[in-house]
């Protein structure tokens, strides 16, 4: 217990020694806020609001939606906190060599654009870590986030820079990254002990609880979703997300009624499945949807994620072999490649005769080159968008699909390296009674400490209303 103790004090403070290294020779400030510059505007009057609103996400909601688990509060809330501080520096810092100046000798710069998309990367790594919550050591997570974040970051890269490709609401590069990256890890770590196990369940507060994540989530998500946008596309953003959310929350609480045998709500199925129009509507979100479609997206969410609860996680678990703790299969996996879906079908339809500007705002690629005949005839003085490369709308829609396509092969081999990784005896992987259990980590008191075996519980797959632990398939 003293080499594991030394072991994981030893990387943290090793960690964060290099960090301020690199810190120090490195970054700065983004130049408004450089002691030398004296510019009278700063984003941060118009930025910072939305990226607190993410900042509550990722340190509220993330932490306290996985704190279902009876024995596993602790650490969903505080191993929570500590990859999200872990991961926002060394997000900041890969991002600072794949964007900044640092491979021709320059510096980073670190402002609210940069707080913001490093939150992001961290709300990726969080994501996996709801995949494997409770069945993995903090040496092994910190381990994953180390190797998430660069691959995570390159594939945001490949997406955005060189195919030019549209997700203001990240619904591929993170949910979808995100979910399939931790899926493929827990994968590889599945052992035989973790269906049934007796650690693994809820109880009444334990799901109130998890709920103040919910909530504290749907309430933002907005934010997220157009925190990176501006201006119109910024405003369509939190409307549209606004919308997906109320539908969602609508069909979810329908069909988890429906799929009960006497009638009743699952909880598990309000505290994931309600978010499911976030994410669903987040590649596209910055879009001209209208009103209707973007409850037609929250609707489509809703259904798709509480269906994924009630057949494809036990189906997973019982023939798979996979199990995913949290069901981010269900909440960010699904969800996040319906939005890419969705961003290619509206890319492909979209047109200037019926977005106007926007839609060369929005996509990029589908602008006009520079000095070309549509250049010259789509653009005048008023226009707000900059040379593209002319790309039809089928083409744009075309690399949207392939850049969802690439996401889930390089979060899918790389989770499955970064599993076999952390089955290394040097990650001290728990196991036994050491799953899904708070002690392993933390002094816990044994008052107030849940006892006894899980009897119910749909999140793997069980009903509720069973007294038996049996599969669904």
């Amino acid at each position: 217990m003293a080499l594991k103790k030394l072991k994981f004090s030893f990387l943290l403070i090793s960690c964060q020694v290099i960090f301020v290294i690199i810190f120090g020779l490195l970054a700065e400030y983004e130049e408004p806020a450089q002691a030398k510059s004296r510019k009278g505007k700063t984003p941060v009057t118009t930025m910072y609001p939305m990226f607190q609103d993410v900042h509550v996400m990722i340190f509220i909601g993330f932490g306290f939606l996985m704190t279902f688990l009876k024995r596993y509060g602790y650490s969903a809330i505080g191993i929570n906190l500590l990859l999200a501080s872990f991961v926002i520096q060394w997000a900041l810092i890969v991002r600072g060599f794949i964007h900044g100046n640092v491979m021709q000798g320059g510096k980073f710069s670190i402002g609210l654009s940069d707080m913001l998309t490093a939150d992001f990367a961290a709300a990726t790594v969080l994501i996996s870590f709801g995949a494997v919550l409770g069945k993995t050591s903090a040496l092994q997570l910190l381990i994953m986030a180390v190797i998430e974040v660069v691959l995570s970051q390159l594939n945001e890269h490949i997406g955005l820079e060189l195919l030019n490709v549209v997700d203001v609401g990240e619904s591929m590069f993170i949910h979808a990254f995100g979910a399939y990256f931790g899926l493929a890890v827990a994968r590889v770590l599945y052992s035989d002990n973790l269906d049934e196990h007796q650690n693994e369940g809820t109880v009444y507060h334990s799901d109130l609880f998890s709920m103040i994540g919910t909530i504290f989530l749907w309430l933002y998500w907005p934010s997220f979703n157009g925190g990176a946008a501006s201006g119109g596309e910024q405003y369509r953003a939190v409307i549209n997300t606004y919308l997906s959310l109320v539908a969602c929350t609508i069909i979810t609480f329908a069909v988890s009624s429906i799929v009960d045998k006497n009638g009743k709500l699952e909880m598990v199925h309000i505290q994931n499945a309600t978010l499911a129009g976030g994410v669903a509507v987040g590649a596209t979100a910055d879009m001209p949807l209208n009103p209707w479609g973007a409850l037609v997206i929250g609707c489509l969410a809703g259904l798709l994620s509480t269906i994924g609860f009630r057949l494809v996680t036990p189906y997973l678990s019982y023939k798979v072999r996979l199990h995913d703790t949290c069901g981010v299969h269900n909440l960010h996996g699904m969800p996040g490649v319906l939005a890419g879906i969705a961003s290619a079908v509206l890319a492909s339809l979209s047109s200037y005769e019926k977005w106007g500007d926007s839609v060369f705002v929005i996509f990029h690629g589908r602008a006009p080159a520079f000095n070309s005949p549509e250049y010259k005839h789509y653009h005048n003085t008023n226009s707000t968008w900059e040379p593209g490369l002319g790309r039809s709308g089928v083409e744009q829609g075309g690399y949207q699909m392939v850049a969802l396509i690439i996401t889930l092969a390089i979060a899918l081999v790389g989770g499955t390296i970064t599993g076999f990784i952390l089955k290394l005896p040097f990650c001290d992987r728990p196991d036994g009674d050491s799953l899904f259990d708070d002690r392993v980590h933390w002094n816990v008191s044994t008052e107030g400490y849940p006892s006894g075996v899980v009897t119910n519980g749909e999140r793997n797959g069980i009903n509720s209303n069973d007294e038996e632990r049996t599969p669904l398939i």
